[in-house]
């Protein structure tokens, strides 16, 4: 249930639905003044949601600053790398990476560099519509192909969500007597619930690295600042969602 009740309060926050009903109320309602006020609410939830140095610093603010662990020597026994980062080709049977492939591919990099014993994937399906869909095991055929043994290789694909990758997980560790480091390798904005859940989940000797970063270099550019920019919208509700998450988390005890 909580599963479900995530998806709905996320979609209900979102601002592309704020700004239709606002404009949809405005259409309707008889009121001259009340109607003004709507479509121009309407216009400034769509406007600011979509400026992008002002969504570049809600980000900036939320992401967590950690010291650039690509750049070390450091290794790892294992990098427990999050799920949410394709979808399924039912088709072909493959997987269409997203926004979030990045935790994956930089993973594998480290893996080839040998900072990097074995990559632990985790997550399910995280869908509604397609609860057969396990993620973990087309990252798994994925790995195969590209030359990563099985015996570098561990897979958790039950997981529906965070606090679910860091429970399951810790199962499958404690099975195997794993006692090493851990890096953990998930998005930016998504770090804060992540390294939280998985600390309260008994996780230890664990660090974590960041990937797809969302905030980049301050900028005051004329088209950055105010502009219009579709893709700020998207990155609101990527935060959006984060910060609902954190919060159902820390109500739930998850985190």
């Amino acid at each position: 249930m909580f599963f479900y009740l995530s998806k709905v309060l996320t979609f209900l926050v979102s601002p592309m639905v704020w700004f239709f009903a606002l404009f949809i109320w405005g259409l309707k309602t008889k009121d001259e003044k009340r109607k003004k006020r709507l479509l121009f609410s309407a216009l400034v939830v769509i406007y600011v949601g979509c400026n992008s140095f002002f969504v570049d610093e809600l980000a900036r603010a939320w992401e967590p600053v950690t010291p650039d662990y690509y750049m070390s020597s450091e290794k790892y026994d294992v990098a427990i790398v999050l799920g949410g980062i394709s979808s399924i080709d039912e088709r072909q049977k493959r997987l269409n990476f997203g926004y979030a492939g990045d935790r994956l591919f930089q993973t594998i990099e480290l893996y080839y560099r040998g900072r990097v014993k074995q990559i632990m994937f985790t997550g399910g399906s995280g869908t509604i519509r397609y609860p057969t869909h396990k993620e973990g095991a087309y990252v798994k055929k994925y790995l195969n192909t590209i030359h990563i043994p099985d015996s570098s290789i561990i897979i958790e694909n039950e997981s529906k969500n965070t606090y679910e990758n860091a429970i399951f997980s810790k199962k499958i560790l404690d099975s195997l007597k794993f006692s090493g480091s851990i890096l953990l390798v998930t998005s930016a904005t998504h770090m804060p619930r992540a390294l939280a859940t998985f600390k309260k989940a008994g996780f230890t000797n664990i660090t974590p690295y960041l990937t797809n970063r969302m905030s980049g270099p301050r900028r005051f550019d004329w088209d950055h600042c105010f502009i219009p920019n579709p893709e700020a919208l998207w990155d609101l509700n990527i935060l959006i969602h984060e910060w609902i998450g954190c919060l159902a988390y820390k109500i739930k005890g998850y985190s």
